[in-house]
């Protein structure tokens, strides 16, 4: 059924129909590239209601509902839309009766665990920006026991292909498995961090993403997100510097 559109900037009007985050809307609306009512518009204060029409390329562009749902990935499936070879994706895993939605961030094929899929422009900077600083956790199963001794290593940060790659926190929970957490999103960051110290990771899986817990969710299962949560992942409470625990190899991160 058609909803009234409450009056909003265009900029989170062409967020809300999923065409990116705000600033990457900012962007298109600056360049010319959107006509309001028949006009070219590169003003970004103008307010857009249910009596305007917004085209970009010639296209009407209306606002969706915003989706917002968390999937417990399977390993073996790729983040993207569709594989030119035919390989599974985690859309196979999603209801086709969903609007289109895109995925926040990415697992590679092998890993597993917590990703979020959504329509929601807004979401999708807080989540993935790195100066709100959302905490995303990990279990790594590695090849051998790992030797905290160079926890502090992945702690102070290693030099990995596409930049510098730093932990938060590291906690062994068993000689070969490590508890990690990141607020970056490099690509293939944790493997390549732990190759960097001359281990393979052998499996890996997202347990947490800010409050959103893994816990109750089987592999390949989905569940909506509540309004509530969309609200804390959108305006999280500043983060509090990690605490080092006994053991852990994390005493440096204190005096960061």
């Amino acid at each position: 059924m058609p909803h009234c559109l409450q009056p909003m900037r265009l900029n989170r009007f062409l967020a809300s129909a999923g065409l990116g985050s705000r600033r990457g809307c900012e962007a298109l609306i600056l360049e010319g590239h959107v006509t309001v009512n028949g006009k070219v518009c590169t003003d970004l204060s103008t307010t857009i209601t249910d009596a305007d029409f917004v085209k970009i390329g010639g296209k009407r562009i209306q606002a969706e509902k915003t989706f917002s749902a968390l999937l417990n990935k399977s390993p073996g499936y790729l983040c993207t839309a569709s594989d030119s070879d035919g390989r599974r994706t985690i859309f196979d895993l999603l209801s086709n009766s969903w609007p289109r939605v895109f995925h926040v961030g990415r697992l590679d094929k092998e890993s597993e665990g917590l990703l979020i899929v959504t329509n929601d422009g807004d979401l999708s900077l807080k989540l993935t920006h790195p100066r709100y600083k959302i905490d995303k956790e990990y279990e790594v199963v590695l090849d051998r026991a790992f030797d905290m001794e160079q926890a502090g290593k992945l702690l102070k940060g290693v030099h990995i292909e596409g930049g510098w790659a730093r932990a938060e926190k590291v906690i062994r929970l068993k000689p070969k498995v490590i508890k990690l957490v990141l607020r970056q999103g490099l690509k293939r960051q944790i493997r390549m961090m732990f190759y960097s110290l001359d281990y393979e990771v052998k499996r890996l899986c997202r347990t947490r993403i800010g409050p959103l817990k893994l816990e109750g969710m089987r592999p390949g299962e989905w569940r909506m997100l509540t309004t509530a949560e969309v609200e804390v992942l959108k305006n999280p409470k500043p983060e509090t510097p990690l605490k080092a625990e006994r053991g852990t190899g994390d005493r440096r991160a204190r005096n960061r």
